[in-house]
This record gives C-alpha cells, structure tokens and sequence, in this order.
C-alpha cells in the first residue's frame, strides 16, 4: 500500500515547490506507448536563474526536466524504465520539432533526475554514475555519461544542509525524520513551511486510513508523526481565533470549508452536505472532527442523503 500513497504525495510535494517557478505536469503520457513520467517541468522563462528557496532542488530544476522520485531505493530495471521514459519523450519532442519546423538543440532537451532514498555502489558503477568533477553539485548527486543527460540523486548521501532539505524530506527513516525535524524548526512564518506540513500531514493520515499496516508503513507514520502532531496544533489554534475574529456563521462555513478543502483537496458535493451538521458543533470539538476523521467517517456521521 506505501507505494501509490508515496507516489501521491511526492507528486503533491514537488508540484508544490515547483509550481511557482515554472509549469508543472503530474503524470505526463507519452505517445509511444502507453507511459508517464510522475513530474515534468519546464521553468517560468522569466526565471534565468535556479529558484534559491528551494535550494538544490531548485538547482536541477533550473531546466526543462523529468522527475522520478522513488519510495524504496531503485532497482536496475527501474532506472531502465526510467531511461525508457526520458527516450521516448525524446521522440515526442523530435516529432513535435518536424511537424512545427523548428529543430531542438541538444542544449533544449531536458534531463532526468532518478530520487532514491538510496543507491547502491553495484547501481552507480552498472551505470556509470560518478560525482561531478567540476565541484559544482553536492555529494549525493551521481551523473550518468554525458548523452544520457541524467542523474541519479542518492537522498541519503546528501549533506545536512538547509539547500538539501526540500530533498531530503524525500527520503526514508534517518534521513527523513532528520528532515521533518528541520522543517519543524523553520519560523512559521517561512513561504513553504506551513502547505509542506500540510501534505506531509495528510500523507500520514491517507496511510494510517489503510489496513494491514507493513512494518514500513509503520515505520513511516512515525516520521512522519511530528509534522501531523505540529500541523494539527496550528491547524486548531488557526480554527481557534479564526473563530475568535469572526465570530458569524459566515466566518464559520469559510473555516470548515477551508479544512476540508485542506484534507481532501476538494469540497465536492458530498462533502458540502456535512457543513451544516458540522457547524453546530463547537468550535473546538467541529475542528478536532475534521482533522481525525477520514472522509468515509465524515459522511457517514455529518452526511445527509436527503439533500440533492
């Protein structure tokens, strides 16, 4: 079950950071035959430089780019598949280029970066990976012969650097806990810290929602525990003076509407039938409901099938 929960939050979490710097697509399909790549992104022209917020990551997005961050540490066919990927939206690009005539540059294709929690010394000398000479890129990063235009990022060899964490968080157990703890200390006030808290937040809540928990996933809602337990605080003191300030059934709708949108990234029809039900109770009771209960629970005790 870890796997399409982590695949669901690293696309959540990338297109989050990288969405201000540029235009990001989440499961492009290629034409050649029936694949997708989890991010493909291509930065605001504006921007001739790496967006620095987001430190390394920023970096490698700096150009057009495909992403494929992996939950376990990847495997030799993975990277193949990977690579499969990058080729054939290759073909797609060339295609494109003939029917428009307008030839793409080597310099205009974009690269593929492979995010591994780790990566095993047999993988990097199979495929020829090694550090950048230039002394231009951290430890961790592993370059793929030049034509290939890829790289395969060992999160776990990262350096422990405010650059590396929007990576690192990327990771698994030591190296990801480390992460949470380091985006706790952020001041709240930071740009990413408080919608990065949030996904983080709901990745757990989405995990611990499933049943037969493996000892990973167990492994995982512990690290990821002190962003849940951080979000749900603010999120409850947030509930507690935005109730205070506004104080109208107005203001109270837009709180509720706002949580759930927060949890479930929509208030379809459904969800909208629990609002009123859920505004008659306190404030304080109303938003410890909508942060623990998942939405099957929410409708089953705030839903009313009579409305249409």
């Amino acid at each position: 079950m870890t796997r399409q929960p982590h695949d669901q939050f690293a696309k959540q979490y990338l297109t989050e950071l990288l969405t201000p710097h540029g235009q990001v697509e989440v499961s492009r399909e290629l034409t050649t035959e029936v694949r997708q790549v989890d991010i493909w992104f291509l930065p605001t022209a504006s921007e001739s430089t790496a967006p620095k917020e987001i430190g390394l990551l920023g970096k490698m997005a700096s150009t057009a780019c495909l992403l494929e961050p992996f939950r376990n540490a990847t495997g030799i066919m993975a990277v193949r598949n990977c690579l499969l990927k990058l080729f054939a939206l290759y073909s797609d690009l060339q295609r494109k280029a003939r029917r428009e005539k307008n030839p793409i540059s080597e310099i205009d294709l974009p690269c593929l970066w492979i995010l591994s929690p780790s990566c095993s010394a047999q993988l990097l000398n199979g495929f020829g990976a090694k550090l950048n000479d230039s002394g231009d890129w951290v430890e961790g990063v592993y370059f793929l012969p030049e034509w290939f235009n890829t790289a395969l990022v060992a999160i776990n060899q990262l350096p422990l650097t405010e650059e590396t964490l929007w990576l690192r968080i990327l990771g698994r157990d030591k190296t990801q806990s480390q992460a949470i703890n380091e985006l706790l200390a952020l001041p709240v006030g930071h740009p990413l810290r408080g919608n990065i808290l949030e996904i983080l937040a709901n990745w757990r809540i989405k995990i611990e929602e499933s049943e037969d928990l493996t000892e990973n996933e167990r492994e995982l809602i512990m690290n990821l525990s002190p962003a849940y337990l951080r979000w749900r605080e603010e999120t409850l003191e947030q509930g507690r003076e935005q109730g205070k300030e506004q104080g109208n059934l107005e203001g109270q709708r837009l709180m509720v509407e706002n949580l759930l949108a927060g949890r479930f990234g929509t208030v379809d029809k459904e969800l909208s039938r629990t609002i009123e039900p859920l505004m008659q109770l306190p404030i304080t009771e109303r938003t410890q409901v909508l942060l623990n209960l998942s939405r099957q629970e929410l409708l089953e005790r705030f839903g009313d099938s009579r409305l249409d």
